[in-house]
């Protein structure tokens, strides 16, 4: 994260003493200096990762209404003031908000603790970049979603208008065409396999491969697939696929589920973990425990893993994850990102029942949070991630 400091200062102040002010100010906000110190010249603002207008008195807000268009023109839409409480900078730097706010504009006053401006600055940094990393993505979707997640597709517009990505349709045909065609070599030695498995493998490879074709042909930086409709046209999955995916970045979710996809694709730029995708299989809202299950997993994000078959078709490769135990965020964006789920819990304890998806984890977070999937849920499908995050989460959809 790059931060870059522009100012704004009355003139009726003496520069002076304004200058002393600012530079004990700033020594105490960032003691490793880690920011580029502007002044008073705008003509690359907004281009950075992370612009603050560091208002150091008083009486500046009419200069800041005057250099408010050209910084538009450029596309800025956020701004952030940063002030010291000395010499009425946050009188002025209230002032401006309310006058940004009246035109219809994103803006914070950053007032407070060294610490606590440290931890704003760093949450608006980290979002501010993920910003950057998605804004110009594309979104593949191969084949359509699933049949079943009748609420689980996407605006394109909403899409596009909130972090600038394109959605980009991918024929479910291509894919199919590009299958026979692919590498299928086998499993790795060292990688223990029940034997229905070891025969299944080199399909699975062939999808991944094929998958990668799609990926350079459409010059995709994350895609969801219909992957049940290999089950019937290839007799094998896409889990091996798409755990191969997420583990080299590219974020890939199932089921042709575009908003999980979204919630994937965030979660990478945050944290640079794409997250589980799983759906709830047991919930007890009095307790606020709740199961979660797939038949996929990024490999690094478990501690180790075992293969199995898909577990509703019985064929294929389905992944059996172990999860390591602890502080795990859950996270669902809608497919018009107009609303958001986000809950911080700890994972329990992982485990292997036959009638369930391969991966299986227990999770605890607050009760009044489990209540939200009985009531108003956000499709089935929801994100795992490592860490607790919400409060990065909602600083990047707030």
């Amino acid at each position: 994260m790059a931060i870059r400091i522009y100012t704004i200062t009355s003139g009726l102040h003496d520069e002076e003493s304004v200058k002393a002010i600012s530079d004990s100010f700033l020594g105490e906000v960032f003691p490793e200096g880690n920011y580029e110190f502007k002044g008073a010249v705008f003509s690359d603002f907004g281009s950075g990762s992370l612009d603050l207008i560091y208002v150091r008195t008083g009486g500046a807000e009419g200069i800041f209404k005057s250099l408010l268009p050209e910084m538009l023109a450029k596309g800025v839409g956020r701004f952030y003031l940063l002030t010291s409480g000395k010499s009425n900078s946050l009188a002025a730097s209230l002032e401006i908000l309310s006058y940004l706010r009246q035109q219809g504009l994103k803006g914070e006053v950053l007032h407070g603790s060294a610490d606590y401006l440290r931890h704003r600055i760093s949450l608006i940094g980290t979002a501010a970049d993920a910003r950057k990393k998605l804004h110009g993505m594309r979104l593949g979707v191969v084949g359509q979603p699933s049949d079943w997640l009748i609420s689980s597709h996407a605006d394109a517009t909403s899409v596009m208008d909130k972090i600038g990505a394109k959605i980009v349709e991918v024929p479910m045909e291509d894919l199919l065409k590009e299958i026979p065609l692919a590498d299928g070599s086998p499993a790795p030695k060292e990688e223990p396999m029940a034997d229905n498995v070891r025969k299944a493998y080199p399909g699975a490879v062939q999808v991944y491969n094929a998958l990668k074709v799609l990926v350079e042909k459409y010059q995709l930086d994350a895609f969801t697939l219909r992957c049940f409709d290999l089950l019937t046209t290839v007799g094998n999955t896409g889990c091996l696929a798409l755990a191969s995916f997420n583990s080299d970045g590219i974020p890939a979710a199932c089921e042709g589920d575009v908003p999980a996809l979204l919630s994937m694709m965030i979660s990478y730029a945050l944290t640079g973990c794409t997250g589980f995708q799983a759906n709830p299989a047991r919930i007890d809202v009095q307790e606020g425990k709740m199961l979660f299950a797939h038949c996929t997993i990024p490999f690094n994000m478990v501690s180790n893993w075992q293969y199995d078959t898909h577990f509703e078709s019985g064929i294929g490769v389905g992944i059996h994850g172990e999860f390591p135990e602890g502080p795990v965020t859950v996270f669902k964006v809608s497919g018009r990102m107009d609303r958001f789920f986000v809950s911080e819990g700890e994972l329990l304890y992982n485990q292997y029942e036959d009638n369930l998806c391969r991966t299986q984890i227990a999770i605890q977070i607050p009760p009044e949070d489990a209540a939200y999937f009985l009531k108003d849920p956000i499709g089935n499908h929801h994100i795992i991630i490592p860490g607790h995050h919400k409060e990065l989460i909602q600083e990047f959809l707030g």
